[in-house]
């Protein structure tokens, strides 16, 4: 079994008003040094049996297709961990 990460972010162009608020309320708790923070999702998919390249590549079109939109967001994926 292995564990593979994909998080999805914004697209930098894209406004991302939870991120802008994170940094307001930061400020407001004395954070000032903190000045940016874009908010993203994480996902842990696990997969069965031996991670191959065709596993992997159907790892990544489910992101495309169902975890990120491409639209406005972009995504990574990674191997966290194969056993």
């Amino acid at each position: 079994m292995a564990r593979v990460v994909v998080d999805v972010m914004l697209k930098p162009e894209i406004l991302d008003p939870q991120g802008q608020a994170v940094v307001a309320a930061l400020a407001r708790l004395g954070f000032d040094s903190i000045t940016a923070v874009r908010q993203g999702k994480r996902f842990e998919v696990e997969v069965d049996g031996e991670l191959t390249d065709a596993r992997l590549d159907e790892v990544r079109q489910a992101a495309g297709t169902l975890l990120a939109n491409p639209v406005i967001e972009d995504f990574d994926v990674r191997v966290e961990s194969a056993v």
